[in-house]
């Protein structure tokens, strides 16, 4: 049976990749203290930084660490902070970003929907619309691009590339990042597939401090965020997918194979059209090849469901052997600073955590 929990324990992560200019400021405006939460605690992961982030994050507080040698990419950061805050016991975790785009203040809002039972992600929606900073061809391609995840993942979702979020343990649990750009898009529409409740919480972000380091151009933004929205069809709709193009190439050579007998039904000692037999005779073995790639994608995709399930299965033995006495967690450096903790610990979640009590 499930059990709410008294104390519930929050992890606020943020990668770093050279952000020792303004990490100060960012811990600095983190909340102490949020109502129904009994602790905080702040994870950073150092994404291969040069700047020696890592020691200013020890320097102000920091609780733990995750360190790369060298730069993997946003994406890998994410799932490796993820990971360390389910070992190290996370109830919820907020995501958040080291440049102090976003501002602490709002974090209670983002957590409260988890809190009250009402989602497992939260996503902080900039209303980008209403940014300054933002030129008016990169308001339209977050428009578009928010549009089109929310067919993608079948959800509500108003800012897709928002990264400041707050994931409940059981969100956690089932999502996997398998591209190495970003994981922004690639969850939501995860989460979708994997009927996860998601709410909009609108927020308000500081002044520009520095250039995105996630990409340098407009075009190059739109290239690589298409390829990974194109990847997700993939995985989660092979059929739809392949059988669009399928139908397409199968309608485009029947047509040609009918202009075909067309002309010679009226004359058939004349030989003309024969390309239009020729290029749609191959169209339709084409479309007959695509189909059978929907199939065989719709069977790795049942094989690729059965896996992450495995994967999820995993996790969570590996957090429960994570969090038994005297357990040496890989990879994260606790600096031994002591949780910022809260004088009432009351947890607001009905149901929806999934951790149970086990009788000896």
């Amino acid at each position: 049976m499930v059990q709410p929990k008294a104390n519930v324990r929050l992890f606020i992560q943020i990668p770093c990749l050279n952000e020792r200019q303004w990490l100060g400021q960012t811990i600095a405006d983190l909340p102490r203290s949020i109502p129904g939460i009994s602790s905080i605690e702040v994870l950073v992961i150092d994404d291969g930084s040069t700047d020696k982030t890592a020691e200013l994050a020890r320097e102000v507080g920091v609780h733990h660490i995750v360190r790369f040698s060298r730069n993997r990419g946003l994406a890998a950061a994410h799932m490796a902070g993820l990971d360390a805050c389910l070992r190290l016991g996370a109830d919820l975790v907020v995501n958040t970003d080291a440049d102090n785009q976003y501002r602490g203040e709002d974090i209670p809002r983002l957590v409260a929907p988890i809190l009250g039972g009402r989602a497992d992600v939260v996503i902080g929606d900039r209303q980008t619309d209403t940014i300054e900073h933002f030129s008016w061809p990169k308001r339209i391609l977050q428009r578009w691009g928010s549009r089109v995840v929310r067919r993608a993942s079948g959800t509500a979702v108003a800012d897709s590339t928002s990264g400041f979020r707050a994931l409940s343990r059981r969100a956690i649990y089932g999502l996997f990042v398998h591209n190495r750009f970003t994981y922004t898009l690639e969850t939501i529409i995860q989460a979708g597939h994997l009927g996860l409740a998601i709410e909009n919480v609108r927020i308000q972000t500081n002044p520009k401090a520095r250039e995105s380091r996630l990409f340098r151009s407009v075009p190059q933004y739109v290239r690589r965020n298409g390829a990974v929205i194109l990847r997700a069809y993939n995985l989660y709709w092979p059929v739809q997918t392949f059988g669009f193009f399928a139908v397409l190439l199968f309608a485009f050579g029947s047509a040609l194979g009918i202009r075909f007998l067309y002309y010679y039904a009226q004359d058939p000692d004349y030989s003309g059209h024969i390309q239009s037999l020729l290029v749609g005779v191959g169209a339709v073995v084409l479309g007959l090849i695509v189909a059978l790639m929907a199939l065989l994608g719709d069977l790795l995709a049942t094989n690729r469901r059965l896996t992450e399930e495995v994967l999820v299965r995993v996790r969570r033995l590996d957090a429960q052997l994570a969090g038994t006495a005297g357990a040496v967690i890989d990879g994260v450096e606790s600096t031994g600073a002591p949780p910022w903790s809260t004088s009432s610990g009351v947890s607001l979640v009905q149901g929806r955590d999934d951790r149970t009590e086990v009788a000896p």
